[in-house]
């Protein structure tokens, strides 16, 4: 479980970065721009929602570990 947390991690950090290549901050919100922002926007989600994962696998295996 944790490969494939960290598989999604660094598969979301180069989704982020390869849409912000399609920026134009010239019209943030219009065409091809705000489709990556939108999209650098789920990609930071989903680094989130990882480490959310991450951290309550620690804490399991620390609670599993107490009894």
């Amino acid at each position: 479980m944790k490969y494939f947390a960290y598989t999604i991690i660094v598969l979301a950090f180069a989704l982020g970065v390869y849409n912000s290549t399609k920026l134009n901050f010239d019209a943030l919100f219009e065409g091809e721009s705000i489709v990556g922002l939108i999209t650098i926007l789920a990609s930071l989600c989903a680094i989130v929602l990882m480490l959310i994962l991450l951290t309550s696998k620690r804490i399991e295996e620390k609670v599993k570990s107490r009894k």
